[in-house]
């Protein structure tokens, strides 16, 4: 009986050990999944309808994030494209990149270059290289709001024209964002360009919720407006995207 005792005591001990080591490495795995600088979200959107109109439309999302000490780096590729009855109604390529330096606990400095190739708006593409001061004007547990604001250069070149034309300008961003629960944020970013002969405003609404550990769906509303387009063209441009989210 002592014996039996004194085998259970020690099969107790053992699963107790047993049981401390997988939280221990839980824990450890835990952490460095949270000291890692890098961040990547991918996320896709199809769309098929059939029948007396036949319509395509397939959206890609890449962002990621590199962020150590007082350094943040970020890069951000999208692209749409939409057919009807086989006539191509959307093609478009956004690609953004952009490194802070923070200074102070709530200051940085930034530079931004964005490129867009979107042939539906009547230019072959337009290219944007800025610099300038940045500002969290709040930090919480829920709520985050950065503004931005400095003096950039913009390239573009209109369809059909013998040569790309180009424009001094002055860069205002604002980027939000709610941590409604564990499980849902939402986020708002607006910015605006400036420049001597165009201005441009641009609006990215989205809602995201997790759905199963590291898979999120995503709502967005996009809006575009541009004071100056290429004749047969609209100021507006809104697109309406449900994405599935992939964080690695």
């Amino acid at each position: 009986m002592k014996n039996n005792r004194v085998f259970i005591s020690a099969s107790l001990v053992l699963a107790a050990s047993a049981v401390h080591a997988a939280d221990d490495c839980k824990c450890e795995e835990e952490e460095q999944k949270k000291a890692s600088p890098w961040t990547t979200t991918a996320g896709l959107g199809y769309v098929n309808t059939s029948g007396n109109t036949n319509t395509d439309s397939l959206t890609v999302r890449f962002d990621t994030a590199y962020e150590i000490e007082d350094w943040k780096h970020e890069a951000h590729f999208e692209t749409l494209k939409a057919s009807t009855d086989d006539v191509t109604t959307a093609d478009r390529k956004l690609l953004t990149a952009q490194t802070n330096y923070k200074y102070s606990p709530r200051d940085y400095w930034f530079g931004n270059l964005a490129w867009e190739d979107d042939r539906f708006t009547g230019f072959e593409y337009q290219a944007v290289v800025s610099i300038g001061y940045g500002r969290k004007l709040i930090v919480s547990e829920r709520h985050n709001l950065d503004f931005e604001i400095g003096p950039g250069y913009r390239n573009f070149k209109v369809e059909g024209a013998p040569s790309s034309e180009d424009e001094y300008l002055l860069r205002t961003a604002g980027k939000y964002k709610w941590k409604i629960s564990d499980y849902s944020d939402f986020s708002q970013d607006l910015l605006g360009n400036f420049g001597e002969d165009q201005t441009e405003w641009r609006s990215v609404t989205a809602l995201r919720t997790s759905i199963y550990q590291n898979l999120a769906l995503r709502l967005a509303y996009n809006v575009r407006y541009l004071d100056k387009v290429p004749v047969g063209n609209e100021n507006y441009d809104r697109t309406t995207t449900i994405t599935l989210d992939y964080t690695f």
